[in-house]
């Protein structure tokens, strides 16, 4: 599968995986690694199947157990490992089926997405190669993703946590072009050199590589790369690379949209482009007290909670701050780190604290409003509450992209990106710990393992309540820049 995104990629998983940095890639790995777990629970109803461990047996014990149990037939096999046609596999899910002519096996490969995935099929073909090239026989092929219309009951049962899918028509379909591939990729893995492949698309297509650093380490910095003009897709990305064009400053204007066109003119100026009076017009006639939300949300593959979905966004924590005529500025915050269901007691909490009028500030305001209206009806009880706020929400976020645009933004209007250009005095990579959404995320859940001591809790605490009200601040500070106030405080 390496091969198949680069054949560097693959000369450097065999002859130097020391260069790998996966860091980026741990919360990925991590979410696997949880619907893998919970997917052998589902499978081994009669409590017998037999796991084949092979960071503790090594290969070669761990092809000999799996060729044992294959060959015997009785039991459901987990990380069946088999080898052929000089390639190996290791099947997530092996169910034997017995038959007049003997045993035959549903193979059934686990994914943590919730849907088939295109270079899913080539997963799933070169599962199929390998295995009866292995003198497997089976029955079927089937991948199994993550439904996330699944509803948890809060019950410990997981059944229709994963939806199968039926590929075994497909895999077969393509035995001859997965033999091909494999020649193709013997043939790389016995090259003396590693190959010369030039970065691009497929660094990040389907997966982010994690040998970019080592691939990029000579490659001259771009200071406004392509990737920094917002939505410059192909077949216009296409035609200007290959016209050896590489900064967006030299994209001919005729290319560019009218955003587009606007990130280049700034980044030719190297200064910012700031509309006051329509940023002013704006927000203009809001009223207050002004309010000034954010959320954290944690997404959770598997659901722990009654009533939640894989991967639907429990909000976990917010922080609200107040602005009043008189320019007195108030703090809250919410964080629940019990381990139990956040949100009943978080959209109570916040119903009280923004009060019945004021404008509730947000960036990008998409994201809010869909956690309250799915708190909203997960607990009807605080429908009304929450749609009231729901109905003041005004989002910053189309304010700042219509009116302002700093060259260090790089093409987003992210608050990351706009927050330090704007307010340069405060900084996300200040903060202790946790400086990001995906960290806060790693936090909340190293909280709910059940090891993590007393000392780090309430150091988790801090350092999550100190980055949510940063967010916070951040609004306020941007609000005040949009409305001609000072911001320099």
């Amino acid at each position: 599968m390496a091969y198949r995104q680069c054949h560097k990629r693959l000369w450097l998983e065999v002859h130097r995986k020391e260069l790998r940095d996966d860091s980026g890639s741990e919360m990925a790995f991590a979410i696997g690694y949880e619907v893998g777990d919970v997917s052998q629970d589902i499978y081994n109803e009669e409590g017998n199947a037999v796991l084949i461990d092979i960071e503790e047996l090594g290969f070669s014990k761990a092809f000999a157990e799996s060729a044992k149990h294959l060959q015997d037939g009785s039991r459901i096999v987990f990380e069946a490992g088999m080898q052929a046609a000089g390639a190996l596999a290791f099947a997530d899910v092996m169910i034997p089926e017995k038959t007049d002519e003997g045993v035959s096996w549903r193979m059934v490969e686990v994914k943590a997405s919730t849907s088939v995935k295109e270079i899913y099929h080539d997963d799933i073909a070169v599962q199929n190669f390998v295995a009866e090239s292995a003198g497997i026989k089976l029955s079927s092929i089937s991948l199994a993703h993550v439904d996330n219309q699944f509803v948890y009951q809060g019950d410990g049962d997981y059944k229709g946590l994963l939806y199968e899918v039926d590929l075994t028509d497909d895999a077969r379909s393509r035995r001859d072009e997965v033999a091909g591939w494999l020649d193709d990729a013997q043939t790389v893995v016995k090259m003396t050199a590693e190959p010369e492949v030039e970065t691009g698309d497929h660094c990040s297509q389907p997966y982010d590589c994690p040998f970019i650093g080592h691939c990029n380490r000579d490659e001259e910095e771009v200071r406004f790369p392509l990737s920094s003009l917002p939505n410059f897709r192909n077949p216009k990305k296409a035609n200007i690379i290959a016209q050896g064009i590489e900064d967006l400053r030299e994209v001919p204007n005729e290319y560019l949209s009218a955003p587009q066109l606007r990130v280049k003119d700034q980044s030719l100026l190297g200064e910012a482009y700031f509309d006051q009076e329509g940023a002013t017009n704006a927000l203009a006639n809001l009223g207050y007290p002004a309010f000034f939300l954010d959320f954290e949300t944690v997404m959770l593959a598997v659901p722990i909670w009654k009533g939640t979905r894989p991967y639907q966004q429990i909000p976990f924590q917010y922080s609200l701050h107040h602005l009043y005529e008189s320019d007195e500025t108030q703090h809250e915050a919410f964080l629940d780190l019990s381990g139990s269901d956040p949100s009943g007691s978080l959209a109570s909490s916040l119903i009280k604290a923004c009060g019945s009028t004021g404008p509730v500030f947000v960036y990008n305001a998409g994201f809010e409003k869909r956690v309250m209206r799915e708190l909203a009806e997960r607990f009807p009880e605080y429908a009304d509450g929450l749609t009231a706020i729901i109905e003041r929400v005004v989002d910053l976020l189309p304010v700042a992209r219509n009116h302002y645009y700093h060259p260090d933004q790089h093409g987003s209007w992210s608050l990351k990106a706009v927050l330090p250009a704007i307010c340069p005095d405060l900084s996300y990579g200040d903060l202790d710990g946790v400086s990001d959404g995906g960290m806060a995320v790693e936090a909340y859940k190293e909280i709910l393992l059940p090891g993590t001591t007393d000392v780090r809790k309430q150091e988790i605490e801090e350092q999550l309540l100190t980055y949510c009200e940063l967010d916070t601040l951040a609004l306020v500070r941007i609000w005040e820049k949009f409305r001609g106030g000072n911001v320099e405080k």
